[in-house]
């Protein structure tokens, strides 16, 4: 993964995160959830179990940034699954990792966040009348 800032965000930041937060969460009414910090452990592991305790695990996206081992993981419910293939959740990845490498953190986590919502949001079906 490229480079992760080590500080802490601002209020500036963690507000501009909760703002793709919400409009993620509009978006394709799965809710979203970012962890930023250490993970105990394997990174992996642990964005599993913050995933697991979530209210709603199924119905939610969970993304972990650990910059002092530079790791990002992102676990998916069974639910969002069925709207969010591994492959759109891979594209989403490289998206922030170019980002983070650019030093860009926060947009990159915007922009993550967008790109998953996007591509879990339920499609519309046209309905034909007999």
């Amino acid at each position: 993964m490229g480079r992760v800032a080590a500080g802490e965000l601002t209020a500036r930041q963690r507000a501009d995160i909760d703002k793709a937060i919400r409009s993620a969460e509009q978006t394709c009414r799965f809710e979203f959830s970012v962890f930023r910090g250490i993970a105990q452990g394997s990174p992996a592991d642990h964005a599993r179990s913050l995933h697991a305790a979530l209210v709603a695990p199924s119905h939610s996206v969970l993304i972990l940034v650990d910059p002092t081992v530079r790791a990002l993981e992102v676990v998916t419910g069974a639910d969002v699954r069925r709207h969010l293939p591994d492959r759109e959740v891979e594209l989403a990845v490289m998206a922030m990792q170019s980002a983070f490498g650019e030093g860009d953190e926060v947009g990159g986590l915007k922009r993550g966040i967008a790109m998953l919502a996007e591509h879990a949001k339920p499609q519309q079906t046209l309905h034909a009348e007999s």
